[in-house]
């Protein structure tokens, strides 16, 4: 019922797997088996919003033979190549396969499409659903694309992918950096964890850079290669996105098939496997042309753009984001990877992501604003029984700057398997510093600084917490800000 109108050439091929439509040449081997089964669970939907989508499809879809689903395949099993297939199959397919081209084009969208479209019942009712009852969502990432979609069909060119694969991050998280799956799922492109290790993103406590969008995006390029070169097919290669390549690789040679749609057919596949490529069709047809679709008055975001700066371990978002003139949570959105309050402190430095035209101001502010003489950091985890007191003795420093760093009270529980950040100074602070008031001190008013802190100032003038919270009758509780004068009685120097 909804059909694109072909306007000039209309090329009809005998396969929708196009193994010339691309500029990447095979590989001799695959790098083994996947760990990863990349979403188990659908993305977008769940199974009792597919069973409306399609109320009148059972889910034991139509088989030609009995087939009982396959028991959990071995590793050995598993360790295949694109050689090891040796499928006799033909040269035909049953698709009707139409390659659509569009002429005209708003907001700089290109209209041609560089990935097979297939325009069948299952595509048409997944258009239907993100008109209708999906409607708001869709268009909320119909707006979103906007931000994310230009460099992502950058980093996909540069990778001789076909650009039009940006619509597997829509229908995988709706271009949301944050958006997680019951399979532990996470980012734009839904890596599970093995499976992001495996292409390159760091996943600890400091960062997840599943989360990155130019980071995830690189790796998702690379992840569709070696499933292109595998398959030679994109549908075979998304479905293998879904569900794991030797998921794929093993239904095709069970079923001596390597069409996609022949596939769906069988009880092999889970139901959000089939539905994988119909809404990956779907949402790019609605994308390239939402006025058709009756998507109007969408309201995108403006293109993502960002300089990159770097900056030492362990720094403060809050002191980035002064030294930029923005505000915390502005920093925060170009650097979803970040899980906490400070860059991390287990590199030599890190680099970061800034409002684009900005560095410049950021290197004049962050001299000027980043305390001086900063020390090292060591990293915590906490073990069962572990309380504050005891960490601090542990690393000969004091508590206050644990608590000041990791953001706690003297009351604050800990939790086993949490990691704090333990700041060791370059020389031990106590031991460094003379007795408050002996003999070749000197007493002299430190005015606050944006972005200091007691640990920090300590450092630099060698003098211990304690003493300046006595100097200056500080308790526990109180805090410093920007123009507090503070009495410290320092070394005098040398003559």
């Amino acid at each position: 019922m909804y059909r694109i109108l072909c306007v000039g050439l209309i090329l009809f091929f005998s396969s929708a797997c196009l193994p010339g439509i691309h500029s990447v040449s095979p590989k001799n081997d695959f790098d083994g088996p996947s760990k990863n089964v990349n979403v188990a669970e659908p993305s977008l939907f769940t199974q009792s919003e597919l069973e409306k989508i399609f109320p009148d499809q059972p889910f034991s879809p139509r088989i030609d033979h009995p087939v009982s689903t396959p028991p959990p395949d071995s590793v050995s099993e598993n360790r295949l190549s694109m050689k090891s297939l040796d499928l006799p199959i033909s040269d035909e397919s049953s698709d009707d396969f139409n390659l659509v081209s569009l002429s005209g084009g708003s907001n700089g969208r290109k209209k041609e499409f560089d990935i097979p479209i297939v325009i069948n019942e299952k595509v048409e009712r997944f258009i239907h659903y993100f008109q209708t009852s999906g409607r708001k969502s869709f268009s909320n990432w119909l707006a979103r694309s906007e931000k994310y979609i230009p460099f992502m069909r950058e980093v996909l060119k540069e990778k001789g992918l076909p650009e039009d694969l940006v619509y597997l991050a829509m229908i995988e998280s709706g271009f949301n950096p944050y958006a997680y799956s019951r399979a532990k799922a996470t980012g734009p492109w839904q890596f599970i964890y093995w499976t992001g290790k495996r292409y390159g993103l760091k996943a600890n406590w400091w960062v997840d850079e599943r989360r990155d969008p130019e980071k995830s995006t690189i790796a998702a390029a690379g992840y569709l290669k070696d499933l292109y070169d595998m398959f030679e097919c994109w549908y075979l290669a998304a479905a293998g996105y879904n569900a794991g390549e030797n998921k794929i690789a093993n239904g095709m040679k069970r079923y001596r098939t390597e069409d996609f749609w022949e596939l769906t057919k069988y009880r092999y596949l889970k139901q959000e496997t089939k539905h994988y490529v119909p809404q990956m069709i779907a949402a790019a047809l609605l994308a390239k042309d939402p006025e058709k679709y009756g998507f109007v008055d969408i309201e995108y975001e403006e293109p993502l753009q960002y300089d990159k700066v770097m900056v030492p371990p362990g720094i403060d978002l809050r002191l980035i984001a002064m030294a930029c003139e923005i505000t915390v949570e502005e920093l925060k959105e170009l650097n979803p990877e970040l899980r906490r309050w400070c860059t991390p402190p287990d590199a030599p430095e890190y680099e970061i992501k800034i409002p684009f035209g900005k560095s410049d101001l950021f290197r004049k502010n962050f001299e000027s604003l980043r305390p001086g003489a900063a020390g090292s950091f060591k990293t915590h985890i906490v073990r069962k029984g572990d309380t504050l007191q005891q960490i601090a003795r542990l690393y000969r420093t004091e508590l206050e700057p644990i608590l000041e760093i990791n953001r706690l009270e003297k009351k604050s529980r800990l939790t086993v398997g949490t990691n704090l950040l333990i700041p060791i100074p370059k020389e031990a602070q106590t031991k460094a510093s003379k007795p408050a008031g002996g003999k070749g001190n000197q007493e002299i008013i430190y005015v606050v600084k944006t972005g200091d802190s007691l640990w920090s100032i300590s450092n630099k003038y060698r003098v211990s917490i304690s003493e300046i919270k006595s100097w200056n009758n500080l308790d526990g509780n109180d805090r410093i800000y920007p123009s507090d004068r503070l009495k410290l009685k320092v070394a005098e120097p040398k003559s």
